[in-house]
C-alpha cells in the first residue's frame, strides 16, 4: 500500500518585480509587474505505508514546499498527489485526522503550561474518546519516559524533554504519517540517540509511516532505508540510504586532544585538516579505510584525552551528491 503518490507535482509563486528608481516605484505601486517564479518542477515519487523516507536537500531547494503541499497547507500549480487516499488540498480536514507533525524549531506545546495540558487539547481539536485517549497518553508517557516532567510547564523543560513531549503530541491520535522537519536540531549527543531510538521504535512498533528532513547525516544513517534529495525543486536523487552511504556518506571527521603534541599523520584515506598545540582534526575517506583502523593507528603512537567522530555538514554531502548528478546528466 501506498501512503504517498506524487505525480508531476509542481508549485510556482508570482513576484513582484522591482523597479528602479522613484518613478519606477510609484509605477511599480500603480502598474505592478510580475514575475514567476518555480519553487518545485514537476517531481514524482512514492512512499510505502511504513517507510521511513530521508527527504533532503539544502535551504531554499523545495522541501517545506513539497511539505506543505503534501499536508494541504498550499495549493500545487500543476500535478496531483495523494496522501492516504486522500487529495491534501482538497481534503485537507479529513486528511488532518490522519497525520501528524514535529517541527524541531516551532513548537506545538504551549509555553508557559505543562505538556499534560496541550496533551488534553490535541485530545479535544481530534475528538479523541476519552478512554482510548487515557489509555494511549499513559502508553506514550511510558514509552517516552514523561513521568517526571509531563506536569512541569514547557518553559522549564530541556530541549530533549520537550522534544520528546512534542513527538509525543504528534502520536496522541494514532497518525497513519508523520512529519518529522529537524527533530533532533540542537541536541547534544546523548539526547539525539535517545531521541532516534524512540523514533525508530515508533516507526517499527506502529507501522507509521515517516517523512523525515534533516540537515544531520546521522539521522539519515541511523533511521532511514531510503532518501529523496531535492535541489532547486527538482528530484537529484532517489536511491537506499545503503547506497547513499556507500557513495556519498564516505567522509568523517575525527577530532582529537592528545596528551602529546603530535607528528603529522601518515595513513591511507587520511587527510590532516588541522593541528594546534595538542589538538588534530582529520578528515577520513571511509571507503577507503575505517574508523577504526584509524583510531588503532593513532593509539599505537599517542596518548589520547578525548576523541569526536562526526558526519560531514549535509549541505556538504547535497552539493557532492548534486555535482555528481550534473555531470552525468552532462556526460561527463
Amino acid at each position: 500500500m501506498k501512503a504517498i503518490r506524487v505525480r508531476g507535482l509542481t508549485k510556482r509563486f508570482r513576484q513582484k518585480r522591482k523597479r528602479e528608481g522613484l518613478a519606477g516605484s510609484v509605477k511599480a505601486l500603480f502598474r505592478p509587474e510580475f514575475t514567476e517564479k518555480t519553487a518545485v518542477h514537476p517531481i514524482d515519487f512514492e512512499v510505502e505505508a511504513g517507510e521511513f523516507l530521508a527527504f533532503l536537500g539544502p535551504n531554499g531547494a523545495g522541501k517545506s514546499t513539497t511539505i506543505k503541499m503534501l499536508t494541504g497547507i498550499l495549493h500545487p500549480s500543476d500535478g496531483d498527489a495523494e496522501v492516504l487516499g486522500f487529495r491534501p488540498w482538497s481534503e485537507r480536514k479529513k486528511l488532518a485526522y490522519r497525520i501528524g507533525s514535529v517541527f524541531g524549531q516551532k513548537s506545538q506545546l504551549w509555553y508557559h503550561l505543562p505538556p499534560a495540558d496541550t496533551f488534553e487539547l490535541m485530545r479535544r481539536i481530534y475528538e479523541l474518546d476519552e478512554a482510548d485517549y487515557r489509555k494511549r497518553r499513559a502508553e506514550l508517557i511510558d514509552r517516552f519516559e514523561l513521568g517526571a516532567y509531563v506536569d512541569v510547564p514547557v518553559r522549564k523543560l530541556s530541549l530533549g524533554e520537550r522534544m520528546r513531549c512534542e513527538i509525543a503530541a504528534a502520536l496522541l491520535h494514532r497518525p497513519g504519517i508523520v512529519f518529522l522537519d529537524e527533530p533532533t536540531i540542537g541536541l547534544d549527543v546523548v539526547v539525539k540517540h535517545k531521541i532516534r531510538e524512540l523514533l525508530k521504535e515508533m516507526n517499527e512498533k506502529e507501522n507509521i509511516t515517516v517523512f523525515l528532513t534533516s540537515h544531520d547525516a546521522g539521522d539519515i544513517e541511523q533511521l532511514c532505508r531510503r532518501a529523496i534529495v531535492i535541489n532547486h525543486g527538482r528530484v537529484v536523487l532517489d536511491s537506499s540510504v545503503a547506497d547513499l552511504k556507500r557513495l556519498h556518506l564516505t567522509r568523517k571527521t575525527i577530532e582529537l586532544r592528545l596528551k602529546d603534541r603530535p607528528e603529522p599523520i601518515d595513513h591511507p584515506g587520511v587527510e590532516q585538516l588541522e593541528s594546534l598545540d595538542n589538538r588534530l582534526k582529520l578528515s577520513v575517506d571511509t571507503s577507503r579505510t575505517s574508523i577504526e583502523r584509524v583510531l588503532a593507528h593513532i593509539v599505537d603512537r599517542y596518548r589520547l584525552d578525548d576523541v569526536t567522530i562526526e558526519d560531514p555538514p549535509m549541505e556538504q554531502i547535497i552539493t557532492h551528491i548534486y555535482e555528481s548528478h550534473a555531470r552525468k546528466e552532462g556526460g561527463g
